[in-house]
């Protein structure tokens, strides 16, 4: 009979190829291009360095969404991670997955393009010492209204937002590649390395995967893929190859308008970027042009994360407040007000530190990287459970490849403690909350079986 659901729960196989490129290569892309190289080049004390970043980037990537692949192909399940999660370990780590998703990961996902919302807009219309601040926490007051609201934003608008997003890439690979002056940056720039105590080559692994962001999300598809195996292989290997290139190019033009220290020190590169090349109406094209990108990212977060702590509040009798779903509204209104004051208090965190962007990053990535180190783990244990479940794609490399993926998450779990400050500190402490909740509440938090994970909406 188990067998039966789970052959009638499964997606249907309808995607092309094509189709699948398309969605991971518009997953991953985001406004996380505009920002982040900043930090990579600032961690970097060469080009060559801040170039295989890039690369190396692209090939964890692969390695990590192979894995996946095996996972979501397997249990197909809309939880995600969270299935996952609580089929290898049981309810008790399922459940600190889900207080993580709604403290710090998503949460701080919201933030992150609430600060590079502000960064950009700032470019437009500056309001002070404080401008980036103000216009992302205006962004999330904003938007989660919106949502309450149950305004959504049309598909066509999405489609235009998108547009915006890709033409704003091009924009600086153009501009950057094919009209930025000679004299945009001096020559011995190029080559010479940053002046710095030293190159952090982990903590820029950090910045630059989260740019990848989105491949764990897209690997989903892999159960809605036309059938065979190596057509979910073509389809992760193109999309990623694709989009190292595109970061390749983008990177490739930062460094020859701005040089390595320009862009080290720059809070906004692609507007730095387009108004060395065309002055200030190009400056606030781009700047338009990606606050549109990250206001687009940050609605669609805030819509979805609202609905898994929606879930939340369903599966265990502690949090049941988020799970009230008004009618009126069509939306889960104490679960958006809920993320909304986290969001906002993160953003205050990152008004405290004066570095926003980067104490908000500080904060999710060593509890992300923990989790996804948990997800690569999970895949032996699954194996081993589970030896006669039918795998329709099996990770190639057994065990090599998960063995790769676990080491580089553990790694990067590592750099993300050992060279970042107060907001790493701050992320575990929140996550340990959720562990002495687990203590206190062990029957609040063990309300409802995992199984009903297929309720819960994973961004």
């Amino acid at each position: 009979m188990e067998k039966e659901t789970s052959h009638l729960a499964a997606p249907k196989q309808q995607l092309s190829l094509t189709d699948a490129i398309a969605i991971i290569v518009g997953i991953v892309i985001g406004a996380g291009i505009f920002r982040t190289p900043s930090l990579v080049a600032a961690n970097t004390n060469s080009d060559t360095l801040f170039l295989l970043a890039w690369v190396l980037g692209g090939a964890v990537s692969l390695i990590g969404a192979l894995c996946y692949a095996e996972l979501t192909t397997t249990f197909p399940n809309a939880g995600g991670d969270y299935h996952f999660l609580g089929k290898a370990y049981g309810k008790r780590i399922a459940f600190l997955f889900a207080w993580a998703r709604m403290s710090i990961i998503q949460t701080g996902s919201i933030a992150l393009l609430a600060y590079i919302f502000g960064d950009y807009v700032s470019q437009i219309y500056h309001l002070g010492q404080f401008s980036p601040v103000i216009y992302a926490a205006l962004l999330v007051v904003l938007l989660t209204g919106i949502n309450i609201a149950g305004i959504r934003m049309g598909t066509g608008a999405q489609k235009l937002f998108t547009l915006a997003e890709v033409a704003g890439v091009l924009m600086i690979v153009v501009a950057g590649l094919f009209f930025a002056p000679a004299s945009a940056v001096a020559p011995e720039s190029l080559a010479a390395p940053v002046d710095s105590a030293g190159s952090f080559i982990g903590l820029a692994m950090v910045f630059v995967l989260l740019t990848f962001g989105g491949w764990n999300e897209a690997a989903y598809i892999s159960a809605e893929i036309k059938p065979g195996r190596q057509r979910m292989v073509k389809a992760l290997l193109i999309s990623l190859v694709l989009i190292t290139l595109i970061y390749l190019l983008v990177n490739i033009a930062f460094l020859r308008t701005l040089g390595h220290t320009g862009l080290a020190s720059s809070s906004a590169a692609g507007s730095d970027l387009i108004e060395q090349v065309w002055g200030t109406p190009g400056l606030r094209l781009i700047s338009v042009m990606v606050a549109v990108s990250a206001l687009t990212s940050a609605n669609a977060t805030i819509f979805t994360g609202a609905r898994t702590n929606y879930a939340l509040g369903k599966d265990f009798g502690l949090f049941s407040a988020l799970g009230k779903w008004n009618t009126k509204s069509s939306g889960p209104i104490n679960a958006f007000l809920v993320q909304g004051g986290i969001a906002l208090a993160l953003i205050s965190l990152g008004m405290v530190t004066r570095s926003g962007f980067e104490t908000i990053l500080e904060y999710t990535a060593p509890v992300f990287w923990f989790f996804f180190l948990l997800v690569g783990i999970a895949l032996f244990i699954l194996r081993k459970k589970e030896p006669g479940t039918h795998r329709p794609f099996r990770v190639p490399l057994y065990p090599i490849t998960p063995l790769f993926f676990c080491l580089s998450s553990a790694y990067l779990l590592y750099s993300s403690l050992m060279y970042t400050g107060i907001g790493a500190a701050v992320g575990i402490g929140v996550l340990v909350v959720g562990g002495i909740l687990l203590f206190i509440f062990p029957g609040q938090t063990a309300k409802k079986q995992v199984k009903q994970s297929k309720n819960v909406l994973v961004n």
